[in-house]
């Protein structure tokens, strides 16, 4: 065991993955923060696991935030990593020693990655064989069709944040994440910081962990239903707080604008409005992407002070 790393776990009625997580975790020190479940979550913790670190919120933080609540912790006990571990997600045998042995030696790696199987073990987590396809990681998957010797690590522009190794040089470069994502879109935008800033994203290939989700089922997003909206923000925010780009947020608002100016000459009022509502999200958001962008291209544990 390693004592300068810190498992960071943020729970949101998470009771029926908890147990089989907690398990994988060891004995290595556990913090958990708590999204304001509403289920046994709190409780079995308390009663099964006294030995973490529990922050209860009384309000969702969203993931990113509640992370940065544990990583300033275990950063403020002297951790030099951080592993940040999904809720429904359990480590196998010695991953951990194995990741953190890989990031000392080649401390250019701010974020390490298992390769994340599925609940039964048996194949790739989907999401996760997306990220290693050809055009990200080169020879990942043809090294194991060929039984070709594997490398080491298999360098990625990203991968999801369900089991992320971090490096205390790595949060005090880049930070933590940035309160522009409530949940998803905070991992693309972390990855973004990290190459931005010359660190980089790996994968090791012999280091497995279980991401248990295989059975839950996507849902189905209606046209300008709620979820709708709030995924059309998401995309727009990822796009231009990347500050590896310089894409002209002003591009995209007069397409939209024109867009809206079509549909009321045609007399399509109702589908005009809205376009209008995402109109305003956008606008909305503007200032807090260029605050974004301005930030993170300093180094400095920003969102962790």
């Amino acid at each position: 065991m390693n004592n300068n790393l810190y498992i960071v776990i943020v729970t949101y009625n998470g009771m029926q993955w908890l147990d089989k997580c907690l398990k994988s975790c060891v004995s290595y020190p556990v913090i958990i923060v708590d999204n304001a479940s509403t289920d046994e979550t709190i409780p079995f913790i308390e009663t099964n696991y006294p030995n973490v670190t529990l922050f209860k919120q009384d309000k969702n933080l969203g993931f990113g935030q509640a992370n940065n609540l544990g990583i300033k912790y275990a950063l403020d006990q002297g951790a030099e990593h951080v592993f940040l571990l999904n809720q429904d997600a359990y480590i196998i045998k010695d991953a951990l020693d194995d990741l953190v042995a890989f990031q000392k030696e080649r401390p250019e790696y701010g974020i390490l990655s298992p390769i994340h199987i599925t609940g039964d073990q048996k194949k790739l987590d989907k999401n996760f064989s997306y990220f290693m396809l050809k055009e990200y990681t080169g020879q990942f998957y043809s090294d194991f069709v060929l039984g070709n010797k594997l490398h080491d690590v298999y360098e990625v522009p990203f991968i999801n944040a369900a089991a992320w190794l971090i490096s205390k040089k790595c949060l005090e470069t880049v930070g933590g994440f940035d309160p522009l994502f409530f949940h998803y879109g905070e991992d693309d935008n972390y990855c973004q910081r990290v190459l931005y800033h010359n660190l980089k994203i790996g994968v090791l290939a012999n280091v497995y962990v279980i991401h248990d989700r295989s059975d839950r089922k996507r849902e189905m997003v209606v046209e300008f239903s709620d979820i709708y909206y709030i995924n059309k923000l998401r995309k727009f925010k990822i796009k231009y707080s990347n500050i590896l780009t310089n894409f002209d947020m002003l591009y995209d608002i007069r397409k939209l604008k024109k867009n809206i100016l079509k549909l009321q000459l045609k007399g399509r009022f109702g589908r005009a409005r809205q376009h209008k509502k995402t109109l305003r999200l956008v606008l909305k958001t503007m200032d807090n992407i260029d605050k974004s962008r301005t930030l993170n291209v300093i180094k400095g544990p920003h969102y962790l002070e």
